[in-house]
């Protein structure tokens, strides 16, 4: 388990031009399953996650080939041709599968194409219940036969044995279009069901379909394939099946979540940052919510340029209520920045209610963040009142643990932002999620250090 050594107190200068977009990234990795022509696939950021799964793409077969790019992030190029079946279900599946949330997603391209997929119970963050039922039961409205899968192994190289849990979807006679209405606008849950569908025999209707630009992006990637989906940027999409898909190049987004990251360090360390080449148009609410925390932001074409600023003040609602912040789906606050905003008001002049409303255990890092100084109130699992210190107390250095992606940044913001040396261990979870955002930072006048134990 490796960890962060941050020396903090050090305001930052300079340009940051943000990653490509993780979950996206995942979306459309699984996506190159749904055809045996190339794919070239641009902007990939770096990160444990994505790696991890082009490391399971290849163990079924894909071709991956790193391709030369002179601009931001790797481009790879993928070739489904010779994909082994024959090793789903088989402990080395199991083992990267089940350890990596995002492999859910391979289950609608390999029964679109292949008739067959086994899901192993996914890992992930520890952020609470995050189940998958939206996808099976989509899945099955497709005509999908859903069943229990258990995988034991009596020695798993280590001399112990080991079991996986999950589920077998088959669906030899192929999937047919239908008309659903989602429970809930699970993001990769509707991606699931679209890429389940472009192959599928007749027309498909999704209702309440999650439409976050990693949807999107997904869609007009498979209509460029030669799939035949309308309604995209909608919540409702209608998905024609098509007998193939070709191959196409496809270049990720920047990553959202990095921007809003980076927005929020700058604020809580007093730093002077432009964030470059944003796609300010698929940023939704995330500016304004900042700009409500009363961070300054200017855009300059494609940038967003946060200038250093001693004192930033919390809005109030009209009537002169404390400002709520709360998550939503799509146009609303994305929940992946929730820790990031909390960690933002703390060193700002007023009050705020953060209300986190998809997990339960999301907000539990705050223990950390009170030890360190500052005047959180957890409410209850999902909700947390922060009262700004507005810099008249300075947060001190501590040892922590990261336990997600999103709340391992957020107590780095606080790091960086805090008097004294801090030690973040388990930096595993935001390598998952952020490119070598040691040396990034560094680059910029950070003192973070990477000791690998």
């Amino acid at each position: 388990m490796s960890s962060f050594e941050i020396e903090g107190g050090y305001k930052l200068k300079g340009t940051i031009m943000p990653q490509g977009a993780k979950n996206e990234a995942l979306q459309v990795l699984c996506a190159v399953l749904l055809t045996e022509e190339r794919v070239v696939i641009e902007n990939i950021p770096d990160i444990r996650d994505v790696n991890h799964l082009i490391s399971l793409l290849k163990l079924l077969g894909v071709k991956v080939e790193e391709l030369e790019w002179e601009g931001v992030g790797k481009s790879y190029a993928f070739t489904a041709n010779e994909v082994r079946t024959d090793l789903l279900g088989g402990m080395e599946y199991c083992q990267l599968a089940s350890s990596l949330r995002g492999s859910v997603m391979l289950a609608g391209p390999l029964l679109a194409r292949f008739g067959k997929a086994i899901v192993p119970q996914p890992g992930g963050d520890k952020i609470g219940r995050r189940r998958i039922d939206t996808h099976l039961t989509g899945m099955e409205m497709l005509g999908a036969k859903v069943e229990d899968f258990k995988l034991r192994v009596a020695d798993d190289g280590n001399g112990r044995s080991k079991s996986f849990g999950g589920y077998c979807l088959t669906a030899p006679n192929g999937l047919e279009g239908k008309y659903m209405l989602l429970d809930e606008a699970s993001v990769t849950g509707t991606a699931n069901i679209i890429m389940a569908s472009v192959l599928g025999k007749g027309t498909t209707t999704i209702m309440n379909a999650a439409c976050e630009p990693y949807v999107y992006q997904l869609c007009e990637m498979l209509n460029a394939m030669g799939a035949r989906i309308s309604g995209v940027r909608s919540n409702r999409l209608v998905i024609e099946g098509v007998d193939q898909l070709g191959g196409t190049t496809h270049r990720l987004l920047p990553d959202m979540i990095e921007v809003g990251s980076f927005i929020g360090m700058a604020a809580m360390t007093q730093s002077d940052i432009t964030i470059g080449n944003v796609a300010l148009d698929h940023l939704g609410l995330i500016p304004q919510v900042f700009r409500r925390l009363g961070v300054e932001i200017w855009q300059k074409g494609d940038d967003l340029y946060i200038p250093a600023k001693e004192i930033y003040e919390i809005d109030r609602f009209m009537d002169g209520s404390i400002l709520t912040i709360a998550d939503a789906p799509w146009p609303g606050f994305t929940p992946d920045l929730i820790s990031i905003a909390l960690v933002t008001a703390i060193q700002a002049r007023g009050s705020v209610l953060i209300h986190q409303k998809m997990f339960e255990s999301r907000l539990f890092f705050v223990d950390k963040l009170i030890d360190m100084g500052a005047q959180i109130i957890l409410c209850d699992p999902h909700r947390a009142t922060v009262i700004g210190l507005a810099r008249e107390h300075s947060l001190r250095g501590m040892h922590m643990t990261s336990p997600d992606i999103r709340a391992g940044v957020a107590l780095l913001i606080a790091a960086m932002a805090a008097q004294g040396t801090s030690t973040i261990d388990n930096i595993e979870q935001i390598d998952r999620g952020y490119e070598h955002i040691d040396e990034r930072l560094n680059a910029l006048g950070a003192k973070i250090k990477r000791i690998n134990n």
